[in-house]
This record gives structure tokens, C-alpha cells and sequence, in this order.
């Protein structure tokens, strides 16, 4: 339906490889699209010199590059990205937000879930803060920082 999933807790095929990983994705009916295993390993060089590692051996920056190109290998129109820069040493996040910016540039929508307030609000457009449920606010990303009532109850900034 266009859609793809990153979830927060990977969910990689540990017994499979990283190739297998992706190839298991791929749909033979599928729509030509940008996105095939040579464009993931372009996108996110360091996963094709471990083409043939078990992903279960796979770092957590690793294994996150993984799952968002097994999600791009669907060639989404819609990316939903949860939490992915949760638990990643510093390097990886900031190669993670270098990259969700190169997808958003290429015109691909993404919806990001994510805690780390620097990283969401550098990378978005539109923000919301949803408390116990509850959408408290939606608006652009300026809206955002101009509401000082939301900002002090909610982002402490």
C-alpha cells in the first residue's frame, strides 16, 4: 500500500545475512522503483562489506541500517520511522539524521517518532506533541518553538 514500518526494536532476521535480510523483502511483482539492494548498500555503504554477516551479529547501528533499508527495498511512499536513533552511539545517530534528510530531499514522506528533540525537530516540517495519547499540540516546527507554554510543559526548552 506504499507504506513501510521501522520499528523501534529492529526486528532483523538474526539467522539470516544482511543480503538475505533485504532480498527477502523484495517482491518479484513489485513496481520498478529506485530502491533495490545495490541502491541500500550505495545509501548505507558499510552494510556491503558485511553482505554475508548473520544479522544476529550485526551491531545496533548496524542492525538499524538494516532494517531501514529492508524498508526502503519496498520502495515506500511513506517511510514511518520509530525511535531510530534510540540506544545508537553518537556517530551513528548523527549518520542516521544525515541520511533521513537525503530521503526527505528526495521527495520521500517520512513520519518520525522520536525522543531526541534535536534530531526531530532539525529534521521535520510539522511537529506534534502527543502526551498519554493525546495529540496536546500539531503545528510547524516554528509554531513549536514559539509556543512557550508547550515548550516549557513538554520539551524543557
Amino acid at each position: 500500500m506504499g507504506m513501510s514500518f521501522v520499528p523501534d526494536d529492529r526486528r532483523v532476521f538474526a539467522d539470516l545475512t544482511v543480503g538475505e535480510n533485504l532480498e527477502i523483502v523484495q517482491r518479484k511483482n513489485q513496481k520498478a522503483g529506485i530502491w533495490n539492494k545495490d541502491a541500500v548498500y550505495d545509501f548505507f555503504s558499510s552494510l556491503r562489506s558485511i553482505d554475508a554477516r548473520r544479522a544476529g551479529f550485526l551491531s545496533g547501528g548496524e542492525q538499524q541500517m538494516l532494517t531501514i533499508g529492508r524498508a526502503l527495498m519496498t520502495n515506500p511512499d511513506l517511510l514511518l520511522l520509530d525511535e531510530p536513533t534510540e540506544g545508537l552511539a553518537p556517530l551513528v545517530v548523527k549518520l542516521l539524521e544525515q541520511q533521513i534528510r537525503k530521503l526527505k530531499e528526495a521527495g520521500l514522506t517520512v513520519l518520525l517518532a522520536e525522543q531526541n528533540q534535536s534530531i526531530a525537530l532539525g529534521l521535520s516540517d510539522r511537529g506534534y506533541v502527543i502526551d498519554n495519547g493525546v495529540i496536546r499540540f500539531g503545528g510547524t516546527i516554528q509554531e513549536l518553538l514559539e509556543n512557550e507554554p508547550i515548550r516549557q510543559k513538554y520539551l524543557c526548552i
